[in-house]
């Protein structure tokens, strides 16, 4: 749900719910100490597993992957007959990778050690969507619904309406969800989230709003600071949303905030610094994939749009070949359009726009490839569209969604 990056990581946050840095540390600390007395704690090893699972999450340091799977191997080592606790840790650690097969292959045994357990389905409401099981998933998520209705299975609730087209039904189970917020880092991610729906339907007042409700009850919440950015470069404050990128990216590297930062500063002229960011954003990149994170999805976009097409192509297709999801297959659509195969490119838009999500770089990346194969009044229609949700979608594909249209409209 971020500004740029159309496919949002999977809302997975059921072992440690929720917890600030502060309480994370202290949580990971105690674990530590509690297992040089007893270190064949199962249970322990694979709460350990995973907050390492989450402080990777909340720091931008994929380094913590690899703690995480020592400590949930070590669980399962120590208890490998009846260890729920560590194959849902595993399934958690596998999403956040975006091995989403595995991730459904951990929940699925996880599922009859632990049927009342709302972490599990968690684990598999995630993997299902991401590998373009749309049904699979909302099948578990009523399964957390039922046996846990609280503020996990609300958000997941509101991700599967909306992925869905159901915007206003997302918004009551994302305002169900703060209902049912107790802790400051509760209420912080249902804010954001709540700002993300309305941001991803231009609603930019709105979407301040709840960005600043949630740094009210968390003023150093990363993920608020990025969407005040958002909101910053929306409202023409282009210097303010400058700003507040450095300072996120400085504080947590995240590739999908490094991306942000270096298109707002290619958009306003600044290429040098653009293309600091976008070689800081390779680094990473490189660092997660050696520790067992690989997002060819993500960074197929990302070739297609900074000139390399044929290596977007290439893992497009990688992604493609894992997960038949609307995620990949508008990889697979822009991919193939920035190479010139729009007649291939379009049956991929069409697979992308089957669940109906209103996304505006979706509908944008439809609309150009509509463009190209001559179908001017759909072309027209469905870019026209793309700036209706959100016409600050992208500060470099929004002025070109605009020119199209113009030139579309003047008939030349």
């Amino acid at each position: 749900m971020n500004l740029l990056t159309p496919d949002p990581e999977p809302t997975s946050q059921a072992a440690v719910p929720f917890a600030g840095p502060s309480a994370l540390d202290e949580l990971i600390d105690n674990a530590q100490r509690s297992l040089r007395r007893k270190p064949e704690d199962a249970p322990l090893w694979a709460r350990l597993g995973a907050a390492y699972t989450e402080r990777a999450r909340i720091t931008g340091d994929p380094s913590y992957y690899g703690q995480a799977q020592g400590a949930l191997d070590r669980s399962l080592q120590i208890d490998p007959v009846d260890n729920g606790e560590a194959l849902i840790g595993l399934g958690q650690l596998a999403n956040a990778r975006h091995d989403f097969a595995a991730a459904r292959d951990y929940g699925e045994q996880a599922r009859p050690l632990r049927p009342y357990t709302g972490e599990v389905y968690g684990v598999l409401v995630d993997a299902y969507a991401q590998l373009g099981q749309p049904d699979a998933s909302t099948a578990a998520l009523e399964s957390m619904l039922d046996v846990e209705p609280g503020l996990a299975a609300f958000t997941r609730a509101s991700y599967d309406l909306e992925l869905r087209g159901r915007v206003d039904d997302a918004r009551a189970a994302l305002e169900r969800a703060l209902s049912s917020a107790l802790s400051p880092e509760d209420v912080a991610f249902c804010r954001y989230y709540l700002g993300e729906l309305a941001w991803n339907s231009g609603d930019v007042e709105e979407a301040a709003t709840q960005y600043a409700a949630g740094l009210d009850a968390r003023a150093d919440d990363v993920a608020l600071l990025q969407g005040m950015a958002k909101v910053a470069y929306a409202q023409g404050r282009t210097d303010d949303a400058l700003v507040g990128y450095q300072e996120i990216t400085n504080r947590v590297p995240l590739p999908g905030y490094l991306l942000e930062y270096g298109e707002l500063l290619q958009a306003v002229g600044r290429t040098e610094e653009a293309q600091a960011q976008y070689d800081v954003l390779a680094v990473q990149q490189r660092l997660y994939a050696a520790d067992g994170s690989t997002d060819d999805q993500v960074a197929a976009l990302i070739a297609a749009d900074h000139g390399e097409p044929a290596e977007a192509l290439r893992l497009a297709e990688a992604e493609w070949g894992r997960r038949q999801s609307i995620f990949s297959a508008d990889s697979m659509a822009w991919a193939l359009y920035v190479n010139g195969r729009y007649a291939e490119a379009i049956t991929f838009a069409d697979r992308a726009a089957e669940l109906g999500w209103r996304n505006a770089s979706y509908f944008y990346h439809r609309g150009m490839i509509l463009a190209s194969l001559g179908r001017r009044d759909e072309s027209l229609a469905v870019l026209n569209e793309a700036m209706s949700i959100n016409p600050y979608f992208n500060p470099l594909q929004a002025p070109i969604a605009r020119a199209t249209i113009a030139a579309l409209g003047s008939g030349s």
